[in-house]
């Protein structure tokens, strides 16, 4: 099998670690006279579609968050992933915890795997530089990984206070050897790295994409008495305690507004449709 013009003048590679590639549609030429001036205007803000190609062979095979698929060719097929009833009863703990599907979908074989656009942005990592504790990452980042990455749940050691502040109690982790995709509400050259070196890092706000799993993570007050929080103006605060790395949003972003940017392109496709079937 053979793929023509995946790539071409509108679509590109713009990053590929191992056999992840991220295709970009730099212009959608897939428009009609009714959103072509909203694309056109889109496409200068960097607002994009973006795809994940995964190459899937004897030795890689994909992990992928469930509905994620658009088309695949070759000999690949997909396995549930699910070891039994037990496997599967855990699974569905973990995702009721960690707002993830229950059971992510496991495609194996060899030839090409391709999941649905996005409007976010995605971030592709080289598991092997978060050392051997891995990385653990903010609710519903996960889009896909090597099947070699295995993830679990991890719980925040200051529960109480994560109640108090409308935070969840738990996050995915990923750990092992090779890729995970990431989808971002923020592009990866606009993320602030900070390394700690037996430091601590407090953050108002959910700002922190993801960070080393060896990190303590808890959920505190900015001030040890309520007056002071009071009086400061601030509430709780996000904690990060150790050595490692967390990445982090300059700024919150709003994800109503990639919401809005996939529900205004769908009707546009539904439009279309029914337009050109007349």
């Amino acid at each position: 099998m053979r793929i023509e013009n995946l790539q071409n003048d509108n679509r590109k590679f713009i990053k590929s670690i191992g056999n992840f590639h991220v295709l970009e549609y730099i212009q959608d030429a897939s428009v009609s006279p009714m959103n072509a001036m909203n694309e056109y205007f889109m496409s200068k803000m960097n607002v994009r579609r973006r795809q994940v190609v995964i190459d899937i062979d004897k030795n890689h095979s994909a992990i992928i968050q469930a509905g994620a698929m658009q088309w695949m060719g070759g000999h690949v097929e997909a396995t549930s992933g699910v070891k039994g009833i037990g496997d599967l009863f855990g699974k569905a703990i973990k995702g009721a915890v960690t707002k993830e599907t229950a059971v992510k979908p496991e495609y194996v074989g060899e030839g090409c795997l391709v999941l649905e656009p996005t409007y976010k942005y995605i971030i592709l990592v080289d598991m092997a530089k978060w050392g051997a504790t891995g990385m653990t990452i903010e609710d519903g980042m996960f889009l896909a990984c090597d099947a070699n990455v295995k993830n679990k749940v991890v719980a925040r050691k200051n529960i109480s206070s994560a109640v108090l502040g409308g935070e969840g109690l738990f996050n995915l982790s990923l750990q092992g050897d090779g890729v995970a995709a990431l989808e971002s509400n923020v592009p990866e050259e606009e993320l602030i790295e900070v390394v700690l070196e037996n430091d601590e890092l407090k953050i108002d706000g959910n700002l922190a994409v993801c960070w080393s799993s060896n990190l303590d993570f808890t959920v505190e007050r900015t001030t040890k008495t309520l007056v002071g929080s009071a009086v400061s103006g601030e509430g709780l605060v996000n904690v990060y305690r150790g050595t490692g790395r967390v990445l982090m949003c300059p700024v919150a972003p709003t994800s109503s507004l990639f919401e809005a940017a996939n529900t205004m392109s769908a009707k546009a496709a539904a439009k279309n449709s029914n337009t050109f079937g007349k």
